[in-house]
């Protein structure tokens, strides 16, 4: 008996993988911008979320250490920096250079006091600006309170 050639071709052709490597770069490309403009506004998000943690943390020092604190907003260093208002000394920098965005200064100017009571001198507004041109805004009271919007 002879026997029957059973020659079964498996895998793809390369029609079929040019076919679905297109269909995916496609769509890669489509995705592309989006993503991009998504990872802007995490990261201007992010920025915002931890500059109102430096201004939280300046209060509670302000009220541990029952000094008066200052927080300085250098826009060239693009840094952000707590001091003691009545001695020497720089408690902690924050640096955003390199996170894609623009903080600009805040409405009562580059330097924010904190009293020993927690109190702001005075109340103020910052706005952050990432890559796509996007805003987002928090405010402090001059109770020294930050509410990020």
């Amino acid at each position: 008996m002879p026997r029957k050639s059973q020659s079964q071709e498996q895998g793809w052709s390369l029609t079929e993988l040019l076919i679905v490597l297109s269909i995916m770069g496609i769509m890669a490309a489509l995705a592309g911008p989006s993503y991009q403009t998504l990872v802007a506004r995490v990261q201007a998000r992010s920025v915002t979320i931890e500059i109102a943690s430096e201004l939280r943390l300046a209060r509670q020092l302000a009220m541990a250490r029952r000094e008066r604190l200052r927080v300085i907003f250098d826009q060239e260093g693009r840094t952000i920096t707590l001091r003691r208002a009545d001695a020497e000394g720089i408690l902690h920098v924050y640096q955003y250079a390199d996170k894609g965005v623009v903080v600009e200064e805040p409405t009562a100017g580059p330097e924010l006091l904190f009293q020993p009571s927690g109190r702001s001198v005075t109340p103020t507004t910052i706005r952050v600006r990432d890559s796509q041109g996007r805003e987002t805004t928090f405010t402090m009271s001059i109770t020294g309170r930050v509410s990020v919007s």
